[in-house]
């Protein structure tokens, strides 16, 4: 990873352009073309520097509910357990953590209801049934970006 990519990195993370064309207007800001921009941006994804690009959304402020998840998996069940959790659009995050609770994620739905299924069906699809749900009681806010 370069300079340029480091700067393209900070330009997503903090100050994406909400115009019609966001990567020429990165390439602009790094002196390079579009295409190179989309290129750098791409080889990012594939080496897993970058997961995703959207918008992140005060879901309470829309009516919807969430919850961060801390889940006891076996040793042998993580990769099942991972890629379970990763084929479901309502989790948005998931990470291995050194402690008995190992397999940490969050669950993003319209309902409370809609969210225990999710839940559920994570349950019954790994086998997987000591899963804390544990709600947010206070709202804080930090900013997850990181300076590259």
């Amino acid at each position: 990873m370069d300079a340029i990519d480091k700067k393209i990195l900070n330009i997503l993370q903090n100050d994406f352009p909400l115009q019609e064309q966001p990567f020429l207007i990165i390439a602009e800001r790094c002196g390079i073309s579009e295409v190179e921009t989309l290129a750098r941006v791409q080889k990012m994804k594939e080496n897993g520097i970058i997961r995703r690009i959207g918008a992140i959304f005060d879901g309470p402020q829309l009516g919807r509910v969430s919850t961060l998840c801390a889940a006891r998996v076996p040793k042998d069940k993580i990769d099942t357990f991972v890629q379970t959790v990763n084929t479901n659009k309502n989790i948005t995050h998931n990470y291995l953590r050194d402690d008995e609770y190992n397999i940490w994620f969050t669950v993003n739905a319209a309902t409370a209801k809609e969210l225990k299924s999710i839940l559920d069906s994570v349950k019954e699809k790994t086998g997987v049934t000591d899963i804390l749900d544990m709600r947010a009681v206070k709202k804080f806010k930090i900013n997850a970006s990181f300076k590259v």
